[in-house]
């Protein structure tokens, strides 16, 4: 699998820092994106926070809708 910095993902801290400030279990976010047609349980939302798994782009695009995420905050990590 390819990784950078030995990460499978960047995105992953950003989306639980804008979880926790939302104040949204990961339960209640896999809930949102169903709604959104995104099937992701908080088992898979904790694994990709702790960046230990891929993030498919529209999986990427949904939570960052869901959680009002700026994507200029994605950009300082690459």
């Amino acid at each position: 699998m390819r990784k950078f910095n030995n990460k499978s993902n960047l995105a992953g801290p950003i989306i639980e820092q804008y979880r926790l400030k939302a104040n949204m279990s990961r339960e209640q976010l896999a809930q949102q994106l169903q709604l959104l047609g995104i099937n992701m349980d908080r088992t898979s939302i904790l694994r990709i926070e702790k960046s230990e798994i891929l993030l498919k782009d529209f999986e990427l695009i949904a939570i960052g809708k869901v959680l009002g995420i700026d994507y200029h905050e994605l950009e300082k990590f690459i």
